[in-house]
């Protein structure tokens, strides 16, 4: 029996399949922040990236929190998802407790301030994008699966394991993922 789809919408995350190799892509858990007619928007959430915020932002000096690599798209600007709707005016709703963006010179003060912390925000390099209809034939293809995911999963989760546990959290038909070859053609 075949799994019943999910469909690709704000706040579920995109699992790719083992054996897509693209440098970006290969095992990666892309959260969905935006799915419409017009394209697709979302950030790479399990590759962190060894730098820290306050190396590529001198705005942020003393910020040590990790920086991500968001995806393939403008990898030449800043991006963030937070907790703090409350304190980050102009976010935008991705699943419950979580938004995207938001006013980055309420943030910068809020860090200057030490009123938000490192486990209140993430902030990503580049974005993946896809044009129109251009995720659904991506799906078709069977280059990602579609899964539900929560705050916790999104913001507490070690990123480093992040693939792994998602395809085991789908179930038997996805665990075995898991064990697939970086390089199948050497076994």
């Amino acid at each position: 029996m075949k799994p019943l789809r999910i469909e690709p919408l704000a706040g579920r995350i995109l699992i790719s399949v083992p054996f897509l190799q693209d440098f970006y892509f290969k095992k990666s858990v892309v959260l969905i922040a935006d799915h419409s007619t017009e394209g697709s928007f979302g950030l790479i959430i399990n590759k962190p990236v060894d730098v820290k915020l306050s190396d590529i932002a001198a705005e942020f000096e003393g910020f040590e929190a990790p920086v991500f690599l968001g995806g393939p798209v403008k990898t030449d600007s800043l991006f963030f998802i937070h907790t703090r709707p409350d304190l980050i005016d102009e976010g935008v709703p991705i699943l419950e407790g979580l938004f995207w963006g938001g006013n980055i010179d309420t943030v910068r003060d809020l860090i200057k301030e030490h009123k938000l912390g490192k486990d209140e925000i993430r902030f990503f390099v580049g974005y993946s994008g896809w044009s129109s209809k251009q995720l659904d034939r991506e799906l078709e293809e069977n280059s990602w699966v579609v899964s539900l995911t929560d705050l916790r999963q999104v913001i507490k989760s070690n990123p480093l394991d992040l693939w792994g546990q998602t395809l085991k959290k789908l179930g038997r038909e996805y665990s075995f993922w898991v064990n697939y070859p970086p390089d199948p053609t050497l076994n």
